[in-house]
């Protein structure tokens, strides 16, 4: 059995459990965490002797190299500073997650090059490296706490199954670790989906906790449009928009998801489930356009995070969007390129939704040499 196990369950203070684990890495030992997918087994990445233990421990040959858990996106890109964009779209969209990105890293200004030469060996074999964030507030709490990323691996013996509970763990490797922290079973209970990703896509060298189609919704571009109520102007520029990339692209607008696109619409002040205005209807009608069955939708967070674009129809609601997100500044962008606002033709006759829709086509026009919906070469 372990030297020390660590119930989080009945602990009168959790902090005290993270920082008697943080202590134990600081110190050179093997931690058992729980995570949101299976357990896995932690050294901390700038002690050689602990990652080495660590391998010989839980490394399976032919593997592949063991995983650096991180902070946060943003430290990723401390490790692999040119991520491609399909890889930077799960991040953004999957962390923390039960998904782990494998990228190439040959890059010199990689923080990589900074780690222990031995311990380069396992985590960057090859010039590959696995990088995730995992999604539990205990390991998370620690990683905050650390200088660095973590070197984790499944916490069982190689050949054997995933554990998912403490107890699990401390049958396979208990008397071959340091400490075990017993969260309870792991709240998916199952690995974390491996995404191999490159300039010209991704593969997935390994299924779990989120399925290959999901992954691949989930690697989709995606841009939002985004008005008031949603139920004109942003539902217009949504159809013309699908039109225009399934030229581009050589598709139907049916064909779009399939070829990795999603334009969606939503608004500031939305209430969801509400049919678009009839004369929006009949204006998109007349460009062979059916925008019959659009429910409008407010604006989430979750829309705002997995945007790669978002476009809106005026300045304040850019100026509302980037309020509530600052993140989201970069991406989000006045559909006219500051050339005035799209106005709302609400409560007008048909002609102004006419108009209306031919402004905001003309706009677009103007974005498509820009929307990075296509692979990368």
């Amino acid at each position: 059995m372990a030297s020390l196990v660590l119930d989080l369950t009945t602990a009168e203070d959790p902090r005290d459990v993270v920082h008697r684990a943080v202590q134990a890495l600081v110190e050179g030992k093997l931690v058992v965490f729980p995570t949101e997918t299976v357990y896995v087994v932690a050294a901390h990445a700038f002690d050689e002797r602990a990652v080495e233990r660590l391998a010989h421990l839980c490394r399976q040959p032919g593997s592949g190299p063991l995983t650096l858990a991180l902070k946060s996106t943003d430290e990723a890109l401390d490790y692999v500073p040119r991520i491609p964009r399909v890889g930077l779209r799960l991040a953004r969209r999957c962390w923390p997650g039960p998904v782990t990105l494998q990228l190439d890293d040959a890059q010199a200004d990689s923080l990589v090059q900074r780690l222990p030469p031995r311990v380069r060996q396992v985590v960057a074999p090859g010039g590959v490296i696995r990088l995730r964030v995992p999604d539990h507030d205990l390991i998370a709490s620690a990683l905050r706490l650390l200088a660095g990323p973590l070197v984790i691996a499944g916490a069982h013996c190689p050949g054997e199954p995933d554990t998912v509970t403490a107890q699990e763990a401390i049958q396979q490797i208990g008397k071959k670790v340091d400490v075990v922290i017993d969260a309870g079973r792991c709240r998916l209970a199952q690995p974390s989906t491996i995404a191999y990703v490159d300039k010209g896509g991704f593969e997935i060298p390994r299924v779990g906790a989120v399925s290959e189609t999901n992954l691949k919704r989930l690697a989709s571009w995606i841009a939002v449009f985004v008005c008031t109520g949603n139920t004109c102007r942003s539902p217009m520029a949504e159809a013309l928009l699908r039109k225009r990339i399934a030229e581009k692209l050589g598709c139907t607008t049916e064909e779009l998801e399939e070829r990795g696109v999603m334009v969606m619409s939503a608004g500031i002040a939305a209430s969801p489930g509400v049919r678009p205005a009839a004369e929006a209807v009949g204006a998109m009608k007349q460009r062979g356009l059916d925008l019959s069955m659009h429910e409008s939708q407010p604006l989430t967070e979750r829309l705002v995070r997995f945007a790669d674009i978002i476009l809106t129809m005026t300045r304040s609601h850019r100026d509302a969007i980037i309020s509530s997100f600052p993140d989201a500044a970069t991406r989000t962008h006045i559909i006219s390129k500051n050339r005035g606002d799209v106005s709302d033709p609400i409560g007008g006759p048909p002609e102004l939704y006419h108009r209306c829709a031919e402004q905001i086509d003309e706009y677009l026009e103007g974005w498509m040499d820009e929307l990075d919906f296509e692979e990368e070469k």
